[in-house]
């Protein structure tokens, strides 16, 4: 007979370790943080160990918490799997997928719609934020992560982008190609990296390599979010400097035009594997139609850079 502790206290322990918080464990559990501290007090008397220790609001595990958790942890997750292969629960109709917001709004929601038609019966959940999620906690299947180019992870990069000005075709010349000059009455927008390790694009390095009057400075309008900023490039409050891979539908339906000047390298869209993907169909049929949705979006865009590796 198996010597085990009462599963409401495994519950207990595993949801605080993931979140790393025991409030964040009972608003999971819909108990109270007093039922959750009562459930772990009880497994560590049974144990005869300490298993948290408090950092301000966050707890943090013990070095027997830390050996115990990775154990239970797998074996919930199989337990999970085993009790949906046994039950025929509809998990595998259903693939979450974690990318920053601006990427979901501007790139994956277009062209969702051909997914769903393709895949009727696969659900997808977008989970979008500028924080890297832990994918195991969140139940995440795969994420689209934006970042320096690692040719060590060649093989999972979706797309590379470039940075262009752009800027609304309502303040531009309809005549001829803008340049930056036109827009000397306007402000350059702008907007914060949530990653400060990032060496973004700047206007300064775009205007060093742009002919241009040199009589008095551009103003830059910031914008703490990038989403912001493409919504005011777009209602013609100045050019913006951005992604390609963002502006593209913008470009090809005329609401933006593209200024005159220099195209500066960017960074890489890389699909990350969560620990459940290769168990569910769904999650491999949304992986494989990202992929093909990345080759033809490179191969219709004129800059070389943008082509994911083959």
């Amino acid at each position: 007979m198996r010597k085990l502790p009462p599963l409401n206290s495994l519950r207990a322990f595993e949801a605080a370790a993931r979140h790393g918080s025991f409030t964040a464990a009972a608003k999971e559990l819909f108990v109270t943080v007093t039922a959750v501290s009562h459930q772990i007090r009880q497994l560590e008397e049974l144990v005869d160990k300490k298993l948290f220790e408090r950092s301000g609001r966050a707890v943090v595990l013990t070095e027997a918490g830390a050996a115990f958790y990775p154990r239970l942890r797998d074996g919930f997750d199989q337990l999970a799997e085993a009790f949906a292969q046994v039950s025929g629960e509809k998990e595998g109709d259903v693939v979450a997928v974690s990318m920053t917001k601006v990427f979901a709004e501007r790139w994956l929601m277009p062209r969702l719609d051909r997914f769903h038609s393709a895949f009727p019966d696969v659900v997808v959940n977008v989970h979008a934020s500028e924080n890297v999620v832990d994918l195991r906690a969140e139940s995440i299947d795969l994420a689209i992560r934006y970042g320096p180019v690692d040719l060590a992870a060649k093989p999972t990069i979706l797309l590379r982008d470039v940075y262009l000005a752009v800027a609304a075709s309502s303040i531009s010349n309809s005549e001829r190609q803008p340049v930056i000059d036109d827009y000397r009455k306007r402000p350059l927008l702008a907007y914060k990296w949530k990653n400060p390790a990032f060496l973004c694009p700047t206007w300064s390095t775009w205007l060093a390599e742009t002919p241009h009057e040199l009589d008095g400075d551009f103003k830059i309008s910031w914008f703490s979010e990038e989403t912001l900023a493409l919504h005011a490039a777009e209602r013609g409050l100045g050019p913006l400097l951005t992604s390609n891979v963002l502006v593209d539908e913008k470009l090809r339906d005329g609401t933006l035009r593209r200024v005159e000047g220099p195209i500066l390298p960017g960074y890489a869209y890389r699909l990350i594997e969560g620990p459940s993907f290769g168990k569910k169909k769904s999650a491999v049929r949304f992986a494989d139609w990202l992929k093909e949705e990345a080759v033809t979006f490179a191969r219709s865009i004129p800059h070389p850079m943008n082509a994911p590796s083959p």
